[in-house]
């Protein structure tokens, strides 16, 4: 292996000098120490491209001397050498992170292979790191999340926000993309090449919420046998996303608020405060300024909080994003399953449109994962796995209240529709299908009637996007007239 000037590594054994020499004359640079703490010095000092490390060191022991490392680089490689019969105290290391080990006495030149083997990995990490970075980095949200106009808006927020250290307050519904939109945050940032920290405040009890973000000392509580890091420490340098943030405990919001002014943190049972330096970015599904009128959020940390806000739109109101977003999931699900399914049918694609999306983009992708499974050529309406009934309770009381005129202008109810059909050859599907197609009409008639056929107002009477509601008046056959008068064809005459 070709060595670099730049590539050192750090001996922290009992037998330094020859180790040092055998690394010397391979070709690397490297530096001494002789006890636990000198080697931590060294290392912030001169940050090592690999640590060779003696698990029995006089001071602070080398396992200790392991987590620390780990803690300030994941990514540098720690070599264990250990005598033998302490193989178990090894494989102890190789769990907390260690990248190897070898007994005493050792071969020299199983020394240095392993060394060069280590920094390959270290080096082939830090390129896989930095590519992923920068393909998040040039890639705008609309190539993720769809081109309609509310998602541009929202990659101009990005964009505009992403290089400051602004505190940033993303609001959307469950399975909107949330996490989506603060990663972008992150990857655009001076701080892309450090961490981001996820933590979802409504998942951990309020017990633990605050040894969860702040860490804890040695003998705290019963059960605190080591020392556990915060994720403000782990996040140092990086981003910290708190998800769900009004559902942290009323206890710990003023402490969160005293760490975002003074960048300071303590862990529970230590006098000692901790400088972080870790920009924060929260997330909600229910407007804070809401939790305040009811008690639940503190205004101060709410003010703190509320530098910037982006709002992400539901998939109900960015419906132009859904073909986008199904050809992506198709697409990736054909990859992960090793199939070859080619699209999906106008029917199935129509149901997908009128379907109102309770849960957003997660429901859409697992909708679509569960079609491409179940699917052999193209997905039809029977491999959709949703409940257009659900629709119905999810209908505002100004359109019940079209749906009620529209059936009372017609004269006939949608049972009486069906039994016009006398029920034959149709199969219960087939007769709810046609349900939902009667009504459909009836409420776009009567909509474009209220608005005297200006189907943009109609649509957002609705709740449809223009497309939508511009595709179903052809394939209904709905006629608009030049007056307000609106007229019902057969969809086989031209529209």
């Amino acid at each position: 292996m070709a060595t670099d000037s730049n590539i050192s590594i750090l001996i922290e054994v009992d037998m330094c000098d020859m180790l040092s020499h055998v690394l010397n004359q391979a070709g690397f640079t490297t530096h001494i120490a002789h006890d636990g703490n000198t080697g931590l010095e060294v290392f912030n000092k001169e940050s090592p491209s690999v640590v060779i490390l003696d698990l029995r060191m006089p001071g602070m022991n080398g396992m200790d001397v392991l987590k620390q490392i780990k803690h300030t680089s994941s990514e540098t490689p720690v070599i264990i050498i250990t005598a033998y019969g302490e193989i178990q105290s090894a494989v102890e290391a190789i769990k907390h992170g260690a990248y190897n080990y070898f007994n005493k006495p050792f071969d020299n030149e199983e020394v240095v292979v392993t060394v060069e083997k280590a920094i390959e990995e270290r080096a082939m990490r830090q390129e896989i790191r930095m590519l992923k970075t920068q393909l998040s980095f040039v890639m705008p949200l609309y190539e993720q999340m769809g081109n309609s106009a509310e998602i541009v808006k929202v990659n101009e927020s990005v964009v505009c926000v992403a290089p400051t250290n602004f505190t940033v307050v993303i609001y959307g519904e469950t399975g909107s993309g949330k996490e989506l939109i603060a990663r972008s945050i992150h990857n655009r940032s001076p701080r892309c090449g450090k961490p981001f920290v996820v933590v979802d405040c409504g998942s951990i009890p309020e017990t633990l919420i605050e040894s969860e973000l702040f860490g804890f000392e040695k003998g705290t509580f019963t059960g605190a046998d080591q020392k556990k890091v915060g994720q403000f420490e782990i996040a140092s340098g990086g981003t910290l996303f708190l998800d769900e943030i009004g559902n942290l405990p009323k206890s710990m919001q003023g402490k969160l608020l005293r760490v975002l002014q003074e960048r300071r943190i303590r862990r529970l049972g230590s006098n000692k405060e901790i400088d972080v330096d870790v920009r924060v970015v929260v997330a909600g599904n229910e407007r804070l300024e809401y939790l305040i009128e009811s008690g639940h959020f503190r205004m101060d940390l709410y003010q703190r909080l509320n530098e910037f806000c982006i709002e992400i739109p539901p998939l109900r109101r960015r419906k132009d994003d859904i073909v986008f977003l199904c050809k992506r999931f198709l697409d990736i699900t054909n990859k992960e399953l090793n199939k070859n399914v080619r699209g999906i049918t106008k029917e199935a694609l129509e149901i997908l449109l009128t379907y109102n999306w309770p849960g957003n983009v997660r429901e859409l992708k697992n909708v679509i994962r569960r079609a491409v499974l179940l699917a052999s050529e193209v997905i039809e309406p029977k491999h959709l796995l949703i409940k257009i009934q659900e629709q119905k309770q999810q209908a505002s009381p100004a359109t019940e209240q079209t749906a009620s005129e529209a059936n009372r202008d017609t004269g006939h109810t949608i049972s009486l529709d069906l039994d016009t059909n006398n029920g034959n050859n149709l199969s219960l599907r087939d007769m709810v299908a046609k349900c939902v197609e009667h009504a459909e009409k009836k409420l776009i008639t009567e909509a474009l009637k209220r608005t005297g056929g200006n189907k943009s107002q109609a649509a957002r009477m609705l709740k449809i996007d223009y497309k939508t509601m511009h595709y179903k008046v052809k394939n209904y056959g709905i006629k608009i007239q030049t007056t307000t008068e609106i007229t019902e064809k057969s969809p086989t005459e031209d529209s």
